[in-house]
């Protein structure tokens, strides 16, 4: 048997599928109905296929889902202005009394922020004053971020979404950024990863059904992409090694490459920690710190090529392990994504700090 190829067309089947309808297995994951719908038009987007739907109708969508203050004073009322995940985090139960009911949620809003990017829509039309009004006060003394108005853990995962946000909203008012880089340094571990808060474990990876839901499991969360790619979009890490290297003032550049480094395996792919198997998503999480910090031409790409192609499903999509059986939209687009910074026949470029094709910058 020889070396599997680039399925695309397979790819293509997947996620139109993906962008028409979901699997019923899917249902418990109603709340982040936003993010499996950014999942799905993501991946039509780098398969370059995004005739496959109606673009204006999908901006429909989205915007359909921002909280929008009644009266101007109320953005100064403590709530959040962004978009909810989902109808059921919109709209209150009619059997709860909520009379301030808003569900909007960072996680939510960059999703819906990255869609509209996508899709071409022009995000000065939207309100973005009371969304990063609102969002400022989100920011947590230590420079984190809580991901809704109601109080929630903190961590690198919303300090991350706060900068996605205000970088595609070309509007930095929403956040200090010099907190935010004071709590991502504090995070930084001794091996050269990051945990998710200072003092925790380093990962790599940032497990998006964990980030959307606010919860992080032992598998899942992390906070090594979500610091560079933050402290990047910040303006505080530069695009070239070199520059990086030399660079005293910002993270422990040497330190986090030979952690980014050491995380490819024998099989070619990439783990999210030590002692942990490969994983198809961590090509891209890994492989999208070593991009942003300028390293990416520093790891095995031919056999982190031949891992990734191992993990693509004969159905289309691709699976969390090798020869693992049915794909999940999560597993996919990922796997999209770290071929397209492997510069894939067939695929978009990636912008990898914000998720999404570069055309859509």
């Amino acid at each position: 048997m020889g070396k599997p190829g680039f399925e695309r067309a397979h790819h293509v089947a997947f996620f139109d599928a993906m962008a028409t309808e979901l699997p019923g297995n899917y249902d418990t994951q109603e709340v982040n109905h936003l993010t499996l719908g950014y999942f799905a038009l993501g991946g039509l987007s780098l398969l370059r296929e995004l005739d496959r739907v109606n673009k204006d109708e999908i901006a429909r969508w989205v915007l359909s889902f921002q909280v929008h203050p009644e009266v101007h004073t109320d953005v100064d009322s403590g709530l959040f202005y962004g978009f909810c995940g989902s109808r059921s985090t919109q709209f209150p139960l009619s059997n709860v009394m909520d009379p301030c009911h808003n569900g909007s949620h960072l996680a939510s809003t960059y999703s819906a922020l990255a869609m509209l990017k996508i899709v071409g829509y022009d995000l000065t039309n939207i309100d973005s004053k009371a969304l990063l009004q609102s969002m400022k006060k989100l920011q947590q003394p230590d420079g984190s971020f809580m991901p809704i108005h109601i109080g929630a853990e903190t961590d690198l995962r919303f300090v991350y979404c706060a900068a996605a946000i205000c970088s595609m909203l070309d509007d930095w008012t929403g956040m200090d950024r010099l907190k935010a880089k004071e709590y991502i340094l504090n995070c930084q571990s001794y091996d050269g990863g990051f945990g998710m808060v200072p003092g925790s474990e380093s990962h790599v990876g940032i497990e998006f059904w964990a980030l959307i839901v606010c919860l992080c499991v032992s598998e899942s969360g992390g906070g090594t992409f979500c610091a560079v790619a933050a402290l990047h979009l910040m303006g505080f890490i530069q695009v070239d090694l070199a520059s990086n290297l030399n660079d005293s003032a910002s993270i422990d550049m040497r330190m986090l490459l030979e952690w980014c480094l050491q995380r490819q395996v024998n099989d070619g792919g990439f783990q999210g920690r030590r002692n942990k198997a490969s994983d198809t998503c961590y090509a891209f999480w890994v492989g999208g710190v070593l991009k942003i910090i300028g390293a990416h031409h520093l790891i095995d790409s031919c056999a982190l090529r031949e891992f990734l192609l191992t993990c693509q499903s004969p159905y289309g999509g691709f699976t969390k392990f090798p020869y693992d059986g049915i794909p999940d939209i999560y597993h996919s687009y990922y796997g999209l994504a770290a071929l397209s910074l492997l510069e894939e026949e067939g695929l978009e470029p990636l912008s990898v700090e914000l998720g999404i094709l570069s055309a859509a910058l």
